[in-house]
């Protein structure tokens, strides 16, 4: 049915999108959503989660919505700060992602509920949380309807106290994502202490989180081994926090076997799993294995598989250019800025397997490993029921902000023993 065709979708476009996709977008049939209500479908299944796919190009963003609509799954679209903010290594950026994802939604009568989530909007020290305010809300002027406030890179009383300071530029309908730890694999590890500091704080100053990020054991990028995600410390945490209501994001999703996957779905609270570097090698026709780890030959380098991804003349200007620079393994995402445009000037054959690829490793994890079919049925069903772009908050507040003054912050995060694991860029 097409949507000039359904009242309800009409309805559903009314109540649903958020008035700066209205905006944005005013003539769109995309049924672009606060992250709350992705978040909010996957607790109403149970025991799901979806996928936060991000971006790094177009056959990743077509893929993953053609995987969505074949699965009846509501999905996020992202991309980190790192990937496409100001110093971005992607032609997707946080400002363009919103137009390209509703005119795909468009174009491929797309017709699933999608968040557009800007992910890992990191603050690296006290002197980021000015100029940040300006850039919130620009992202949400460029139509993003969920956010990341990363301030993991800190310590904790300046997390706490840098997300307190930011919240006010991000509408209370927006998706909110939270992070305690940097994602540093079995360095650093977060603590239940150290998140019921950030989720406490917050609460106390009315601010009620949608997800919490956690250095659970993962790293992003490349994975040389099956090594990955602490599901028992994961679920530790969710039920020390489970007063807060609040959901966990799954980060460095790639590189995890789907049986570890779907423990993360079945027993712990996470309801979101960024997927990343594996979408773009198997969009580039980078040989992986099940769970989307790139494999490597004898000598260290990437496979090439023959008839699927990028031509094979372009890959191997491809791996003449990372060559050149110096770039290896995890680096090779910075190839996405500049063979953009010769991607997009391929063949259409060439695209459309682009497309199928991701489409077709999407769809598994929907269906087989996060168990998020029919939750677009879901959310459909909220939004016609709260006639509303936003279905409220999970928590209310049940901290004393008396005890959360800036000079109580700073003593509490003094009591927290936690080690923070070693210094480093551990974007991705």
């Amino acid at each position: 049915m097409t949507h000039s065709q359904s009242e309800e979708y009409r309805k559903l476009l009314d109540y649903g999108r958020p008035p700066n996709v209205k905006k944005c977008f005013p003539n769109s049939g995309a049924l672009i959503v606060s992250g709350k209500y992705i978040d909010r479908a996957m607790l109403a299944k149970g025991r799901c989660m979806t996928i936060a796919a991000n971006g790094r190009n177009a056959f990743v963003i077509k893929g993953t919505l053609a995987a969505a609509q074949r699965a009846n799954a509501a999905v996020i679209i992202e991309i980190a700060r790192s990937e496409g903010g100001t110093g971005a290594y992607c032609a997707t950026s946080l400002w363009n992602i919103a137009r390209q994802t509703d005119a795909y939604m468009n174009e491929m009568g797309i017709t699933i509920p999608v968040a557009i989530h800007a992910d890992h909007f990191g603050i690296k020290n006290p002197e980021d949380v000015e100029p940040a305010k300006t850039e919130i809300r620009s992202l949400f002027d460029a139509g993003i309807t969920s956010i990341a406030i990363d301030a993991s890179h800190m310590p904790d009383d300046q997390n706490l106290l840098a997300n307190i300071e930011l919240n006010p530029y991000i509408p209370e309908w927006a998706g909110l994502e939270t992070e305690v730890g940097e994602i540093k694999g079995k360095d650093g590890l977060s603590t239940p202490e150290e998140a019921l500091f950030l989720i406490q704080g917050l609460n106390a100053h009315g601010i009620f989180p949608d997800w919490i990020a956690l250095n659970n054991g993962t790293t992003h990028g490349i994975e040389q081994s099956d090594s990955g995600i602490n599901v028992t410390l994961t679920k530790q945490i969710h039920t020390a926090l489970a007063p807060y209501g609040i959901s966990g994001a799954q980060h460095g999703t790639s590189g995890n076997n789907s049986e570890r996957l779907r423990k993360i779905a079945q027993d712990t609270k996470t309801t979101k799993a960024n997927v990343a570097t594996a979408l773009q090698m198997i969009s580039w026709g980078v040989k992986v294995n099940d769970f989307g780890n790139a494999i490597m030959d004898e000598s260290g380098s990437f496979i090439k598989e023959a008839g699927k991804g990028v031509a094979r003349a372009t890959w191997e200007k491809m791996c003449a250019f990372a060559a050149a620079k110096g770039w290896q393994k995890g680096n090779f995402k910075n190839l996405n800025l500049p063979f953009e445009n010769i991607l997009t000037a391929q063949d259409s054959t060439v695209r459309e397997r682009m497309v199928k690829n991701v489409e077709s490793f999407v769809f598994t994890l929907l269906t087989d490993v996060f168990n998020a079919t029919d939750t677009a049925d879901l959310i459909k069903t909220a939004i016609l029921e709260t006639q509303s772009c936003t279905p409220g908050f999970k928590s209310e507040k049940i901290e004393q902000e008396n005890e959360w003054t800036q000079e109580k912050i700073i003593h509490k995060a003094s009591k927290i023993t936690a080690d923070k694991g070693p210094k480093g860029n551990f974007d991705d």
